[in-house]
């Protein structure tokens, strides 16, 4: 099953997406709620869709499938992470604690974007970036679960994007809490869930085999396959799980593919001007092998007062007062 949600006459609607085609649901549940479904339920719904409401893929504006609580971004792609080190003086090794446990950072819920939105560019940057990402949509309620059991807990696979402006998350980072309002403005999530079920056919093992790509204006930037994860979904959802509750609707991000994202390129190539960071009008065009293909434009910043900026810190602090 292929299933979102979308916007009909200005009313959110779930539908499920059949040759080239979104079929209205015709029920009252939810994205989640039908997933959870047992097999045949859900089939008969589907079977049953379309009865008073599709359209073409192409015309539909997609909104997020979920409304997560949470978000986990995950860093699992080692050639992603071996091109970053490349920065300045960096020679692309890899910190050894990286290899000892997947590292992840939660992100902002609710600035999530839908398959075909503009995403408006966030106040004081000069470097807006992309990130390519896979992730899973988590089914039920999940706490110390095993990587073996994972799979049961994954209602789907859907398209990430981590939008990035790189200017303030370099600022940010080197005060050492990770990045926060670098990250916190824009993530595009869609166009729809994937149930695992559809994607056996690419199974390598514990992987997907499936092929990512993005585009900027038509151009690749850059190609990778889920495959190349360090670690599996399973081991994701697992290690979140462990001492903590990962909720129904929560995403598990992969993080970003090998070369998915401009900042990558600037540090391979120590060019950090080329390719020229995102402009307004830009469209980024990202596509995996069986989940679809979200595609945004970069709009102007939104906010009344874009040069606006929080005063330096008060000095509150001398060795004088210990």
């Amino acid at each position: 099953m292929k299933i979102g949600r979308y916007l009909h006459q200005g009313m959110p609607l779930v539908g499920v997406i059949f040759n080239g085609k979104v079929q209205k649901v015709d029920t009252a549940l939810s994205v989640l709620e039908i997933l959870n479904l047992p097999i045949e339920e859900r089939n008969a719904l589907e079977a049953g869709a379309g009865r008073r409401h599709r359209m073409p893929i192409e015309e539909v504006t997609f909104l997020p499938p979920v409304e997560p609580r949470a978000m986990r971004d995950y860093l699992t792609f080692e050639a992603h992470v071996a091109g970053m080190k490349k920065s300045f003086d960096g020679d692309g090794t890899i910190p050894e604690p990286w290899y000892e446990a997947p590292g992840f950072y939660f992100m902002n819920p609710w600035s999530l974007y839908g398959a075909t939105d503009t995403v408006p560019t966030p106040p004081l940057t000069q470097r807006l970036d992309f990130e390519l990402e896979a992730c899973i949509i988590v089914k039920k309620m999940a706490r110390n679960i095993t990587a073996e059991e994972a799979g049961d807990y994954i209602a789907g696979y859907s398209i990430f994007n981590d939008w990035s402006a790189r200017d303030i998350q370099g600022r940010e980072m080197q005060v050492g809490l990770g990045p926060n309002k670098g990250k916190d403005f824009a993530n595009t999530l869609g166009p729809w869930i994937t149930t695992p079920d559809e994607l056996e056919q690419y199974r390598k093992g514990d992987r997907l085999d499936l092929e990512m790509l993005v585009k900027v204006n038509g151009v690749e930037y850059g190609r990778d396959s889920v495959a190349s994860m360090s670690w599996s979904f399973e081991e994701l959802l697992s290690h979140a799980s462990r001492g903590a509750n990962v909720g129904p609707g929560d995403v598990i991000a992969s993080g970003t593919a090998g070369m998915g994202a401009m900042s990558e390129h600037w540090s391979r190539s120590k060019q950090y001007d080329t390719p020229k960071p995102l402009q307004v009008g830009d469209v980024v065009e990202m596509t995996i092998e069986g989940l679809g293909t979200i595609r945004n434009t970069v709009g102007p910043c939104d906010s009344p007062n874009p040069e606006y900026r929080v005063p330096r810190a008060r000095r509150t602090y001398s060795e004088d007062r210990l």
